[in-house]
């Protein structure tokens, strides 16, 4: 099983990968959540984000809200993130499971979940965890990888014995398994978040993987996959594309 650690060193690799569509997948996803925080940002607010990762938000929040919240059930994420209260005097880390949170009810304008609800086996128990967080009408930010997107069917097959060697050979950098347990297509997401009381104001989709393109296309083949995306993005192909986005606001009280 991958640990904490290595998964946040994973992270942090992911967005200065040799590699141009892995650099280019999670690169654009972090370009689409830093907007869409300053969008929604409210000046002199207090926002949290769920699960922070390798950190690469909370400069980002702690910029943009008064007062900013980290919390994790791994301990290991929140000691890697203590570094930037040096720098973040407005940043706090907390251990705490958003399924069962023991943080005050109505006490942030923003929450920001990326890359988390895929890891948490019941995650319609933490979205309702995050809508009682939320003040009325406050707004989440949340991403999540679909189901039947070729990158995630990929690494069901990429992880097997002997196929991993190889893999790692051709990306000559950490490759590890994510530990993704709830994989959800976008219908499924959408029924979640209404059935925790969110409204979904905002929607979007990014990012195609390709076998073989991906790996030995370089930069062409990188090019080639988001002219691709683009075009999927705008029809029924969209399922194929690896990340979901939503906004959503919740529920005036």
């Amino acid at each position: 099983m991958t640990s904490p650690s290595e998964l946040v060193a994973l992270q942090e690799v992911l967005y200065r990968s040799g590699n141009p569509t892995r650099r280019w997948l999670h690169c654009m996803r972090r370009d689409w959540i830093v907007a869409a925080l300053r969008r929604h940002a409210q000046c002199g607010g207090q926002a949290l984000e769920v699960g922070p990762g390798c950190g690469v938000y909370l400069p980002v929040l702690a910029g943009l809200f008064e007062r900013v919240v980290a919390v994790d059930i791994e301990t290991a994420y929140l000691r890697h993130a203590d570094r930037l209260r040096q720098t973040l005097p407005n940043l706090e880390l907390v251990c705490d499971d958003i399924c069962a949170s023991s943080l005050p009810a109505q006490s942030f304008d923003l929450i920001l979940c990326t890359e988390v609800i895929e890891h948490i086996r019941h995650s319609p128990a933490a979205l309702r965890g995050m809508q009682r967080l939320l003040k009325p009408g406050g707004v989440l930010v949340l991403s999540t990888p679909q189901r039947y997107s070729p990158l995630e069917l990929a690494a069901k097959i990429a992880f097997l014995p002997g196929v991993i060697q190889l893999v790692r050979r051709v990306y000559r950098e950490p490759v590890i398994e994510t530990g993704h347990i709830n994989l959800m297509t976008a219908r499924t997401v959408r029924r979640q978040l209404q059935g925790a009381g969110f409204q979904i104001v905002e929607q979007h989709r990014s990012g195609l993987y390709l076998p073989l393109i991906a790996e030995f296309g370089g930069e062409r083949g990188q090019q080639f996959l988001q002219r691709l995306a683009d075009k999927l993005g705008r029809g029924i192909g969209s399922h194929l594309l690896w990340t979901q986005y939503y906004v959503a606001h919740g529920s005036v009280r």
